[in-house]
């Protein structure tokens, strides 16, 4: 069964920055208003950051990401960093997330990009998806964080 309708780059789709900025904020408690500028910053013609939701039939999102500059973490030369990975606990197992950072890591390519990183805790379901372990970076609060890369020498 293919849930996803389409993967929605939020920079084509204006009308659904306050509902997106909602929705990543209940899922992560970042501020609603940062999401919001951010998303907002997507649609101004820049690479970074990007962000992206998935849609079920009823026009609900159920899945979304985002790609940010720097995901709280010391190595701003680890960039640009996918963040924010969510699917809606009734959606999962069925590959959405998987889509979505394919879908995600060709459209920067697309943008020039070649390289893209993720801070995750997740130990295999990011090799999965065609990330390779980079290393242990520290986080600006001090504790240190695996960090994945896709792309470039990683493909």
């Amino acid at each position: 069964m293919n849930v996803i309708n389409q993967i929605l780059p939020l920079r084509d789709h204006k009308e659904l920055n306050k509902v997106a900025a909602a929705w990543f904020h209940e899922k992560w408690k970042i501020p609603e208003e940062l999401y919001l500028e951010s998303i907002e910053a997507c649609q101004q013609e820049t690479k970074v950051p990007q962000w992206y939701v998935v849609l079920n039939a009823e026009g609900e999102i159920i899945a979304g990401l985002g790609v940010i500059d720097n995901d709280f973490h010391k190595r701003p030369d680890l960039w640009p960093n996918i963040c924010a990975v969510y699917v809606e606990e009734a959606y999962r197992k069925l590959g959405i997330a998987n889509q979505m950072l394919q879908f995600v890591y060709l459209d920067l390519v697309s943008m020039g990009i070649a390289k893209a990183y993720l801070i995750t805790d997740h130990v295999d379901f990011y090799e999965k998806c065609g990330f390779h372990f980079y290393g242990m970076i520290e986080e600006n609060s001090g504790e240190l964080v695996r960090v994945y890369e896709i792309g470039g020498e990683s493909l």
